[in-house]
């Protein structure tokens, strides 16, 4: 059984880590279930929002379980591990769903890098966030070093990547990777989820694509998608299905 769980609570779903005997280490299986969860969330029109979280108080995430991964094949070590779960990861970030991760606790190697394929993140005072990948002997492998580029200045992500320090709560606000600080983090984020519950469905989705074009999150297929939505709505596409089905010619009317 995995231990990655998908909770769902009227218009808002949870996606909770499970696994707190381990510091909710990641697994492959949970890894395949958060990508089961994603895909299942991306196609239910009745989930606004999604809240990440994790049981204890802890760590949010200790990265990756070590016994997952130690005793692989290099091959198979940057084929699958890395590759498939820089893929999960993907399918996280790029949810049609705005999201929000509950930093509870300590978010390590792995477990930073799922709280970063989120939306906005809430974090909890004591927690701190940390690359220790170089102190094992690896390099971050799910997006640690491509999409934290995007969201941490590059001196501070090297402080973290190549020195391993910590970032606390409080520099994590300043630097603006997290939006609020709060004792009861969780709560704090299931508040941020149900402001989305006043918005546009629509709006939200539309605007989040387009904030990832801009900012180089899986570009090309946001350019796509916000094309494609609006070529879907006009009579130009109603007229060639039509005349597709009926065998004629179309008569396009440019609307």
């Amino acid at each position: 059984m995995s231990k990655l769980h998908l909770i769902a609570q009227g218009s808002i779903a949870e996606l909770r880590i499970d696994n707190p005997a381990k510091l909710n280490a990641l697994t492959m299986p949970m890894l395949e279930a958060l990508e089961t969860h994603c895909n299942a969330l991306d196609r239910d029109a009745s989930i606004r929002t999604v809240v990440v979280t994790a049981e204890g108080d802890r760590a949010f995430c200790a990265g990756a379980d070590i016994n997952a991964w130690s005793e692989l094949p290099p091959a198979d070590f940057a084929r699958h591990w890395v590759r498939d779960g820089h893929r999960i990861f993907d399918c996280l970030a790029r949810l049609s769903k705005p999201t929000v991760a509950a930093i509870t606790g300590h978010a390590f190697g792995g477990g930073l890098e799922l709280a970063a394929a989120c939306d906005i993140r809430v974090m909890a005072p004591e927690a701190t966030l940390a690359l220790p990948e170089a102190g094992v002997g690896i390099i971050p492998g799910w997006s640690g070093t491509q999409r934290l580029a995007r969201l941490l200045p590059e001196p501070v992500l090297k402080e973290m990547a190549l020195f391993g320090r910590r970032l606390s709560a409080d520099r994590a606000l300043a630097l603006g990777f997290v939006a609020d600080v709060a004792e009861d983090a969780a709560a704090a984020a299931s508040e941020f989820a149900k402001q989305i519950l006043g918005t546009s469905p629509r709006a939200t989705e539309v605007a989040k694509y387009m904030i990832h074009g801009a900012v180089g999150e899986d570009r090309g297929a946001m350019i796509e998608a916000l094309g494609g939505g609006m070529i879907a709505a006009s009579d130009d596409k109603a007229e060639g299905v039509a005349a597709f089905r009926a065998k004629r010619k179309p008569q396009f009317p440019g609307k």
